[in-house]
């Protein structure tokens, strides 16, 4: 996942950290703000999920002026 996140998104992104977690979490946060969780949504992600939530987060900071 963090490669293609890093392919697809290498002008926009700084950094892509994988962090280990307990518990069966599994969550996905952009400059901050938490864009998935497993605990939220009682289910594993989709092929592709998480680059289209990515995707939707920068484009939608970038035409509020944040990013």
């Amino acid at each position: 996942m963090a490669g293609e996140l890093l392919t697809k998104f290498e002008p926009q992104l700084s950094e892509v950290r994988i962090v280990p977690s307990e518990g069966g979490r599994f969550e996905v946060s952009l400059n901050g703000e938490l864009i998935y969780s497993k605990l939220a949504t009682h289910r594993h992600v989709e092929p592709g999920e998480i680059a289209a939530l990515v995707a939707e987060k920068l484009t939608t900071d970038k035409t509020e002026g944040n990013g």
